[in-house]
């Protein structure tokens, strides 16, 4: 009688180990497809800007989005221009330097 019930608990440990290795499988597949699928996908996309197609749907998103740009009255934030006037002007300075030499 003992060794039956021996059995009969490592066939249930058995079917709870297969049962919560089944579970850390999904749940590890639905993190992976929901938070790391999407950005290695953009990552690839990036990393393949020798392939042509990949070129010219960058370059056709670009367009879009200085149309998209353009089309608003204010373009930058303040901030934004504070620091592209300073460095408007670091750079025209080293101009300077160059044209003075």
């Amino acid at each position: 009688m003992n060794k039956d019930n021996n059995k009969a608990d490592l066939k249930r440990f058995f079917i709870k180990l297969v049962m919560v290795t089944l579970s850390v499988i999904i749940i590890i597949n639905m993190t992976y497809n929901l938070i790391f699928a999407e950005k290695l996908e953009n990552i690839n996309k990036l990393l393949q800007l020798n392939n042509k197609e990949n070129i010219e749907k960058i370059k056709d998103k670009m367009r879009f989005e200085i149309k998209k740009g353009l089309e608003k009255d204010k373009i930058l934030n303040e901030e934004d221009k504070i620091l592209l006037y300073q460095l408007y002007i670091k750079v025209k300075n080293e101009f300077k330097e160059i044209q003075e030499k």
